[in-house]
């Protein structure tokens, strides 16, 4: 009689059971986050902002794990706005700069009114009417906060917002596409006439997850005379949230103000959401 070998599958099978189920608790205390306290050191929601942008895994390339909520409150919000010293020269801040949608007087040019017209091409479209309103990256799902500035002929529109990651990324990269999609293209309609539109791409202090800089040029006539309006535009993106910046008049656009506006804007902004109070910015900055 021969005597039967040992069976060792339960064995295994226990075993293997035990490993998958090490993995499904590693996983679970790892991926959840549902149950933080909004109150929780942002801090450490940064630090984990950037640790999942350097992963390759599968899971932190999932949708759901790449749509990480945004955490800026609207305090935070109206805290990391810019002042006029982040921007200097003779910038005076205006009190409600959303009535710039429906009328923006420099002169005897109403800038709003001559911005106003339709484009055959709807990306073009999209960016003519964000101008000078509050929806240049999209209508914000969360906190948000705008400020503006003028001087002389020039006017400068600042927003702080939180948005839906995704549509977020899907803007920023419209953005990227406007140089080669409205390069030129022309507006009608309105009291101003026909009217030539360049768009071009421009060059943003480094910072941020993602940052996209344009030269819009706006040509054509009001009241008869010759119009030619310049602004800069441009968006910084961390994680959710976003700046943005509308800068420039019928005197061209200063880049430098624009710059400076992304450089002091995003720092306040990472100020913020790493639970820090931004520091006034001191007179005679760089």
């Amino acid at each position: 009689m021969i005597t039967p070998r040992p069976l060792v599958r339960p064995a295994r099978v226990l075993a293997a059971a035990l490993a998958a189920g090490t993995l499904f608790a590693t996983a679970a205390c790892s991926g959840s986050d549902s149950s933080a306290s909004p109150e929780s050191d942002a801090s450490s929601t940064v630090a984990e902002r950037g640790l999942a942008a350097q992963t390759t895994s599968p899971a932190a390339s999932s949708p759901a794990a790449s749509a990480s909520p945004s955490d800026l409150s609207e305090e935070g919000a109206r805290n990391a706005l810019i002042t006029p010293a982040d921007i200097e020269d003779d910038w005076t801040q205006v009190r409600d700069p959303r009535e710039w949608r429906d009328t923006l007087l420099v002169g005897s040019v109403d800038v709003a009114a001559f911005v106003d017209g339709q484009s055959d091409v709807q990306d073009c479209q999209r960016l003519v009417d964000a101008l000078f309103d509050e929806t240049l990256l999209g209508k914000p799902t969360g906190a948000s906060a705008v400020t503006g500035f003028q001087q002389g002929d020039s006017r400068l529109l600042y927003q702080v917002a939180a948005y839906d990651k995704a549509e977020l990324d899907d803007s920023m990269q419209w953005l990227s596409e406007l140089p080669d999609t409205c390069d030129q293209f022309t507006l009608t309609g309105g009291d101003a006439g026909e009217r030539t539109v360049q768009v071009i791409e421009t060059s943003l202090p480094e910072g941020g997850d993602n940052r996209q800089g344009l030269t819009v040029t706006v040509k054509g006539e009001s009241n008869g005379d010759p119009v030619t309006l310049s602004l800069d535009v441009a968006a910084v993106q961390i994680g959710a949230d976003a700046i943005t910046v509308t800068n420039g008049g019928l005197d061209g656009a200063d880049h430098d103000t624009t710059s400076a506006a992304v450089k002091q804007g995003t720092q306040r902004l990472q100020d913020v959401l790493a639970g820090r109070t931004p520091s006034p910015t001191p007179s005679g900055i760089n």
